[in-house]
C-alpha cells in the first residue's frame, strides 16, 4: 500500500511558476503527475522512474515543467514554469509499484493522491 500526499498548488498569474510536491509513503517504482480540468479527461503531465530517474513528459509540459525526485525524502517535485491559463487544473500525484514504460496511462497507476488545485489567471 502506498499513500501519496500532495502540496504546493495555488493561484498565480500567467508566466509565473509553481512547484508541486508529492510525498510517498511506501515503495514506488514509477511516479507521475496528472491533471484534470473541469469537463476534460485526466491527462498525464510528467513521469519519473524512481530507480533510474528517467523522465517522460507530455508535449504540453516539455520545456516548461520539470519532474525530479528527492530520494532521501521519498518525494517527487514538479517544477512548473511559464504557466499558462490552460494549465489550470487539479493536479494529481500517481504512483505504481511497477516500472511503467511506453507512455503515461492513468490506468497503469495503482495509487493516487487527493489532488492539489493549480489556477493560472491571464
Amino acid at each position: 500500500q502506498v499513500q501519496l500526499v500532495e502540496s504546493g498548488g495555488g493561484s498565480v498569474q500567467a508566466g509565473e511558476s509553481l512547484r508541486l510536491f508529492c510525498s510517498a509513503h511506501g515503495y514506488t517504482a514509477t511516479m507521475a503527475w496528472f491533471r484534470q480540468a473541469p469537463g476534460k479527461e485526466r491527462e498525464g503531465v510528467a513521469q519519473i522512474d524512481t530507480r533510474t530517474s528517467n523522465t517522460l513528459y507530455t508535449d504540453s509540459a516539455k520545456g516548461r515543467f520539470t519532474i525530479s525526485q528527492d530520494n532521501a525524502k521519498n518525494t517527487v517535485c514538479l517544477q512548473m514554469n511559464s504557466l499558462k491559463p490552460e494549465d489550470t487544473a487539479m493536479y494529481y500525484c500517481a504512483a505504481s509499484q511497477s516500472t511503467i514504460i511506453g507512455g503515461m496511462s492513468a490506468r497503469a497507476f495503482e495509487y493516487w493522491g487527493q489532488g492539489t488545485q493549480v489556477t493560472v489567471s491571464s
